[in-house]
């Protein structure tokens, strides 16, 4: 368990750098054992025992690191939570959670004052606040972070940690309803990039730049994977197109995952005579570029990709520097992969299907989502989970990722719920009804187009919708593409027909906020000490 990797890699190689961060902090192996001893003796003496939920609401950064590590270290649950969320999103996380102590950054708890219910949250530990107290949160106690960390050893957990029990609850986005925490044991969390799966691709000899947030899988696995390997992370605060290199050589980092558009962007910089002057060996890379030969030998690196998502632990793996266009991989060893109709019957060889897995290790993929047993039941059927993902599989065992069966839409690296997307939308007053659905960007992945239907005699300036949206909803969730309808298509059901939405795609009466000079971005956290 997280404890016993600690201390086993302390007492090995106590002065062996482990973790290095933006803001020039750096710890050992043996520091890092310390940072989390104390941070986990303050959240003890608060009351945080073996088995609780403790909401993590921080930005990537030292914090974060000893907070989650302290929280397992008491045989708690860490729950890290997106920093984008707000309002309705945000209140949901929350009291499905049904953590009773949040750790927050200073600059987020305000959004806490407009969330229709909290749950049984209690008490917020604000990181980076002057005066905490100051906020005066009806029915919260809020205090300064800086008393979690307390010089003495924490109790030992009243129970052995075992691989079972939940270590982390991961939040991903729904598609027929609201985000739903994925359960992850400490088993999963060994298996997604640990020795067993990774063998031959991550070693302890490895530096990982982190530049996926910790709360998401990529971030959060990637940490913990590179404990159990024996290397070492350099931990950033989030992807930058213009900083990318720089951290690299500045953190010695020799490899990184490249999700999404990532890759796109690093290609698509201006090309320089030191290209392939970094200390850059190997990465993960989904999708693969359609040059990779060329982008191999501008940067000097070797690829591979993956097929993954948080309920899974990496099923599929291609060989390094794939040559077969479009392909996730292969099953690897201790898992199995079928791709199935509507009935769970499996496809020919060539057809699409849904991607269901199993494992032959207990624990090594989720053991369902939080509070939600309808959700849980429905994934977890006739023995396999059900990913939802379609994908096509040829003789040799390459699989091809082919579309997503939910309505998730996924945004530069989001994977973004449409029917909360939709929730924020039919908020304000003129809409009736709406459908939001993915619509091809120019660069890769989603863009968000939102359909909609106004109240009678009701008129709406798509402008308008996006300054209502954006205290409403993550940065990443508002609509680029804004279409206004008399009527949405529907079935004899009365549901709504996506897929002549997304058939449709952009059309010439759509509203495009890129086009009318309407620029949004996220909110930036500067990371701050431990």
């Amino acid at each position: 368990m997280l404890r016993d990797v600690l201390q086993r890699r302390a007492a090995a190689a106590p002065d062996q750098v482990f973790a290095v961060f933006e803001n020039g902090v750096s710890w050992t192996h043996a520091e890092l054992l310390d940072q989390v001893r104390r941070t986990a003796a303050g959240l003890q003496a608060h009351g945080v025992a073996q088995d609780d939920m403790v909401v993590c609401w921080l930005p990537n950064g030292p914090d974060v690191v000893r907070l989650w590590f302290a929280i397992n270290y008491l045989g708690a649950v860490y729950v890290p939570i997106n920093t984008a969320y707000r309002g309705n999103v945000l209140s949901h996380v929350i009291e499905n959670s049904g953590a009773r102590l949040a750790v927050a950054d200073g600059r987020l708890v305000a959004r806490l004052a407009d969330c229709e219910t909290i749950g049984d949250l209690a008490t917020v530990a604000v990181v980076g606040a002057t005066d905490p107290l100051g906020l005066q949160l009806e029915g919260l106690d809020l205090i300064d972070a800086d008393r979690f960390v307390v010089d003495a050893e924490p109790e030992p957990p009243a129970r052995p940690v075992e691989p079972w029990d939940t270590q982390a609850i991961l939040y991903t986005s729904g598609t027929t309803g609201p985000s739903k925490g994925v359960l992850t044991s400490y088993v999963q969390t060994h298996e997604m990039f640990g020795p067993r799966t990774m063998r031959g691709i991550i070693t302890g000899a490895d530096r990982f730049l982190i530049n996926m947030p910790m709360f998401h899988v990529g971030g959060a696995s990637l940490l913990y994977a590179m404990l159990l390997h024996g290397g070492s992370v350099a931990v950033v605060e989030r992807f930058s197109t213009e900083r990318f290199w720089p951290q690299i050589r500045e953190t010695g980092s020799t490899i990184v995952f490249l999700l999404g558009v990532m890759a796109m962007f690093v290609e698509g910089r201006p090309t320089a005579p030191d290209d392939v002057e970094n200390p850059l060996r190997k990465a993960f890379m989904v999708p693969v570029v359609e040059d990779l030969p060329t982008f191999r030998r501008r940067f000097g690196v070797d690829v591979v990709s993956i097929y993954n998502m948080t309920e899974l632990s990496t099923p599929l793996i291609t060989d390094w520097n794939p040559t077969i266009a479009g392909t996730c991989g292969r099953v690897r060893r201790g898992i199995e992969v079928r791709l199935v109709d509507a009935h769970d019957c499996e496809v020919e060889t060539g057809a699409v299907g849904e991607i269901v897995v199993r494992s032959d290790l207990p624990w090594a993929l989720n053991h369902g989502y939080h509070r939600m047993p309808e959700a849980t039941a429905v994934a977890w059927r006739n023995g396999w989970f059900h990913t939802g993902d379609a994908a096509r599989r040829d003789a040799d065992g390459n699989h091809f990722f082919v579309d997503r069966l939910k309505d998730t839409i996924r945004r530069r690296g989001e994977n973004i719920s449409s029917v909360e997307v939709e929730t924020e939308v039919l908020a304000h007053p003129a809409v009736r009804e709406a459908a939001a659905v993915a619509v091809r960007s120019e660069l890769a992945e989603d863009e968000v187009l939102v359909v909609l239907a106004l109240v009678p005699g009701a008129a709406l300036d798509p402008t308008e919708l996006v300054e209502f949206l954006r205290p409403r909803c993550a940065h990443y969730m508002i609509p680029r593409y804004v279409r206004i309808v008399r009527e949405l298509p529907k079935t004899p059901t009365a549901k709504v027909q996506k897929a002549e939405l997304r058939a449709a795609g952009v059309t010439a009466d759509t509203w495009d906020r890129d086009a009318s000079g309407i620029v949004i971005r996220g909110e930036r956290l500067a990371t701050g000490g431990a």
